[in-house]
């Protein structure tokens, strides 16, 4: 058995929340928030037989797409302001960041 934790991207979370419905993975969401851009995740806990695991892996990458997007930084608080760039810039987001972790026992009543 294991806990499959993985962080995606708002964008993706209802394609993910419909794509495991419907592949009979049962998953429990949580809203999160990405340090980097303090963008909204959602990160889903997914309990899973190990036999499973490459199928929920192959199910989370089809619906997790990596894409750029063009964002304004936010200006340094305290910090030096000699690196800090003032216009926006592109960076890759989106994707999938997974946590596959065992566990010893698992009840559900």
């Amino acid at each position: 058995m294991k806990l499959v934790v993985a962080v995606v991207q708002d964008q993706d979370s209802n394609r993910l929340s419909n794509a495991l419905t419907k592949n009979d993975f049962r998953a429990t969401k949580l809203a999160s928030t990405g340090g980097f851009l303090r963008s909204g995740n959602t990160t889903f806990l997914i309990g899973v037989e190990d036999g499973l695991v490459p199928k929920l892996m192959d199910l989370i990458r089809d619906n997790c797409r990596s894409r750029e997007q063009m964002v304004a930084p936010v200006s340094p608080m305290g910090g030096n302001a000699d690196s800090y760039i003032p216009y926006p810039v592109e960076v890759e987001v989106g994707g999938a960041t997974i946590f596959v972790l065992p566990i010893e026992q698992f009840h559900h009543f």
